[in-house]
């Protein structure tokens, strides 16, 4: 089915990407800013370091919750209006985070926060593969990774400035009048509507075991290694067991689990996906931690470092996307995963003498090789299914992104738990430190070096609808 929108199609492919841009910009925005905040957060509220994780961990669990319910309500009740409720509620939940009174008040709204972002992220890239053709669709979608690791590269930056001379309140108060303006846009450029799965049932039983188990794993993988967290890491893949059990069998399920099981194209770049963010979401956190302690560089100038590799992101992603409307997605994804592999292989090196220079250039290679991987592999996934599947294959894709995150810090933390127990990061601590913090790389690497075949092994996708 043609999406209802065509017949103004000039005016809502570019309403539509800068629509979906916005977006793209300010989840991730939120997400790099607020670490950046935390400390003031926590000196605010008195709370404690396990309180402190949760301002940001609750978002990002609210987030991968109900990424794929909502993209299957997209599906049914049309992807503009989940859009528009999702940057509505966002916005709302924002300005009543920077009101917050309490931390019980600013983890709720943070809880909500991250629903709304669930409903962004959810149909952005669904209307964007709407609106597109397909041979133009890997570029529309390069400039919305590009949006995404802006975000995430003035995060950092912009919220330490904020944080520093306006409070942390500030950083939730910036993302309004942002959110207001989408808010407008929507409503007065984006024309038409799309819900290509009109009329089918929405599966609740399966969403509500599906966000049960999701929860079980990424809280029970953040507990590790303790016995409670083993428990609940093993009731939420039980969870999962039980989900895909039960999506086999209901007849408009919320995840199609067919997607997976006679879509290869779909499943290995999705698993590439998973794989891909596994190996790299740590990089900053560990680099952070070294450039600080180990170099003794300032928060600021390891910021200026670090954010080295999301430009690279940025300013190459839209290339890479437009390469892989010419080139097969999975080519350029792969060599983009070859490249991310061979940057974490020179992070393993690392030692108390290594010279900037190496970690900038490192970083650097970083940065291409995500920015070769996650706009084809992105174009590869949405291209391998039809249209009335938009909005859970884009939900799914986040998902993969969101557990890839959780996965790779809960590595960098077992890695620590392992080398240094529970401790302080002290001079006497140093050289075991850094032996984690290399063990993690060679890790990572290893990871992503199998992610590659999994990238090559997807087969053709530019001829799919």
């Amino acid at each position: 089915m043609e999406p209802r929108a065509t017949k103004d199609a000039g005016v809502s492919k570019r309403a539509a990407l800068v629509i979906a841009a916005l977006g793209s910009f300010l989840t991730p925005f939120m997400g790099s800013s607020v670490n950046i905040a935390l400390p003031d957060i926590g000196k605010e509220f008195a709370i404690n370091a396990v309180l402190l994780g949760w301002v940001a961990t609750s978002y990002l669990l609210a987030a991968a919750m109900f990424l794929v319910p909502f993209g299957r309500l997209a599906d049914i009740y049309g992807r503009k209006k989940i859009y528009v409720s999702g940057i509505s509620l966002y916005t709302l939940f924002s300005l009543l985070s920077a009101l917050a009174g309490s931390t019980a008040a600013l983890i709720s709204f943070r809880v909500l926060q991250g629903m709304g972002s669930a409903m962004i992220f959810g149909t952005g890239m669904a209307i964007l593969t709407s609106v597109f053709p397909p041979r133009e669709r890997g570029k529309a979608l390069g400039i919305n990774v590009a949006a995404v690791y802006s975000g995430l590269s003035l995060g950092p930056l912009l919220g330490g400035l904020m944080t520093q001379h306006w409070g942390w309140r500030s950083i939730f108060l910036a993302n309004v009048p942002l959110g207001l303006v989408v808010v407008a846009l929507v409503i007065w450029k984006l024309k038409g509507e799309w819900a290509e799965a009109k009329g089918e049932r929405f599966d609740f039983t399966g969403s509500v075991i599906y966000s049960i188990a999701l929860v079980s794993i990424m809280y029970g993988f953040s507990l590790l290694p303790s016995l409670p967290g083993a428990w609940l890491t093993l009731a939420g893949v039980l969870g999962i067991a039980a989900f895909i059990k039960w999506e086999s069998r209901v007849q408009n399920p919320v995840l199609d689990v067919n997607l997976f099981r006679r879509n290869t194209v779909f499943a290995l770049s999705n698993l590439a996906a998973l794989i891909n963010y596994s190996a790299t979401f740590a990089v900053a956190f560990l680099l952070s931690l070294y450039l600080q302690f180990i170099k003794g560089l300032t928060p600021q100038d390891a910021g200026f470092i670090l954010v080295s590799q999301p430009v690279v992101m940025a300013v190459f992603s839209p290339f890479a996307g437009r390469l892989s409307d010419r080139i097969e997605p999975r080519i350029v994804a792969s060599i983009g995963m070859a490249l991310t592999t061979a940057g974490l292989g020179l992070l393993t090196f690392l030692n108390a003498g290594t010279p900037l220079a190496f970690i900038f250039t490192s970083l650097i290679l970083l940065g291409f090789g995500f920015a070769f991987f996650s706009s084809p592999n992105t174009n590869a996934v949405m291209s391998a299914v039809e249209r009335r599947f938009y909005g859970v294959a884009s939900g799914t894709l986040g998902t993969m992104r969101l557990l890839g995150q959780t996965f790779s810090m809960g590595v960098a933390m077992l890695i620590f738990a392992v080398y240094m127990g529970k401790v302080q990061i002290t001079p006497e601590h140093y050289p075991l430190f850094t032996a984690s913090v290399k063990m993690s790389f060679a890790i990572f690497a290893v990871l992503c070096f199998g992610g590659i075949f999994a990238s090559l092994a997807r087969g053709k996708v530019l001829d799919r609808p």
